[in-house]
């Protein structure tokens, strides 16, 4: 099953500057440990030491907030587009 993860460019340093990856997973969770897999180190950027997604990256799929869904648990099915968008604070 193909999805297509979006990366942010603070992160593509860490993906061999590619902007857009194609990876197979049943839900967030397996996403995540396949971009492991992958490209070494990235979950630590992704995730803090409990596995949770870090407080300051949203998770999108299908433009749906993670958080909203089943969270890292969320599924996965051919064709979705999971975007990673890094939080931005300002004032």
């Amino acid at each position: 099953m193909a999805v297509k993860v979006l990366i942010p460019t603070p992160l593509q340093k860490h993906t061999k500057n590619q902007a857009t990856l194609e990876c197979s997973a049943d839900d967030v969770a397996t996403l995540i440990e396949t971009l492991e897999s992958n490209f070494p180190g990235i979950k630590e950027r992704l995730c803090d030491e409990t596995g949770t997604p870090r407080r300051f990256l949203n998770f999108y799929v299908n433009s749906e907030d993670i958080r909203f869904l089943d969270n890292i648990n969320t599924a996965l099915k051919d064709g979705d587009e999971v975007s990673i968008v890094p939080a931005v604070a300002g004032g």
